[in-house]
């Protein structure tokens, strides 16, 4: 059974629970997710493997600047290459690549900070016959949630940076779905998820700092993860889902066991796997300026445009960028 499948029962509460939860979506200041980058090896290996599979073609590429990494608090990847790559439904919503050193020995699911990308699909058991031969190892699914009692079904895969992908779908009433209606086979992402030591403290600084949501706390098996940790599949983890002010825009929260720690970066350099998340906020003035590891700048290109971004670093070590939107 795959992670989507362990969490499903509770998703399913949560759908029944929408309708409360749709009154206080226009309260978070954090709205939509925006970027989801990759600490990749190979910059133009990762955006032909992402137009292959994915059908996310790349708009923009160059160096980082020194100010986009200075912001980082990376100037080691400053002159890197990178890629900015858009899906088929054509939303301003974006993968990218940056090139950062990858571990030889470095898993997905065995470290804090950010470790999937959950994108919304047309049919995951169509992905998963997409991506059984092709550089992506998989990991779990094509699964329904709750041991088949629900109508929303998943498949995992890890590319060959270690950034984990999720590939969801609601196979049922979809207008009725508090998950994002896809557009094209593969559309765009709409969770990330973070873990750390400590599920609490993550969830409530995402709530607190950005006024998210919170639609539920729970313990309960996830079994691709206790795979990659050794430990049994029953094993128990701290669950969060801390919803954002845009439709079916999410973080899950992941609760990590003692032995796990930080994910190795070299000074000045980004995380390997999925190594930044990129939101949209109405208000950047609204978030504490003594957490932005620089001051706010504009970066420009096709994912910034004019608007102002800052980053800073989470609980568990994530780097979390924030562009600000004013509707």
């Amino acid at each position: 059974m795959s992670i989507s499948a362990r969490c499903g029962f509770w998703l399913v509460v949560l759908c029944l629970l929408s309708p409360s939860i749709t009154a206080k979506e226009a309260g978070p200041n954090m709205e939509r997710i925006k970027i989801a980058t990759v600490g990749a090896r190979d910059v133009a290996q990762t955006a032909e493997l992402y137009r292959r599979y994915l059908a996310y073609e790349t708009v923009e590429s160059g160096t980082v600047s020194e100010a986009l990494a200075a912001s980082w608090g990376a100037p080691a990847v400053a002159g890197r290459p990178y890629a900015l790559m858009k899906g088929e439904s054509g939303d301003d919503v974006y993968l990218r690549a940056i090139e950062v050193p990858v571990p030889d020995d470095y898993r997905a699911m065995t470290t804090w900070g950010w470790n999937a990308i959950e994108i919304i699909v047309e049919d995951p058991d169509a992905i998963y016959e997409r991506l059984s031969d092709s550089p992506f190892s998989h990991v779990g699914g094509p699964a329904y949630l709750s041991g088949g009692t629900s109508s929303i079904r998943a498949v995992q895969f890890v590319d060959p940076s270690q950034a984990l992908f999720y590939f969801t779908t609601e196979t049922g009433d979809r207008s009725a779905s508090t998950l994002l209606t896809p557009r094209v086979e593969i559309d765009r992402p709409f969770i990330m998820v973070v873990a750390g030591p400590d599920a609490r403290v993550l969830t409530d600084f995402y709530v607190e700092q950005f006024g998210g949501i919170e639609a539920f706390y729970v313990e309960s098996p996830i079994d691709i993860i206790a795979a990659a940790q050794g430990k049994p599949a029953d094993h128990p983890y701290p669950l969060a889902l801390v919803r954002l002010g845009a439709f079916s825009n999410s973080i899950e929260v992941d609760g990590y066991p003692p032995g796990t720690g930080p994910r190795p970066v070299p000074d000045g350099d980004l995380p390997p796997g999925v190594s930044i998340t990129s939101f949209s906020v109405r208000d950047l003035d609204a978030v504490d300026a003594s957490l932005f590891i620089t001051p706010p700048s504009r970066p420009g290109g096709k994912a910034y445009g004019d608007n102002r971004t800052a980053t800073l670093i989470g609980p568990a070590g994530e780097l979390i960028e924030l562009i600000e939107e004013r509707r």
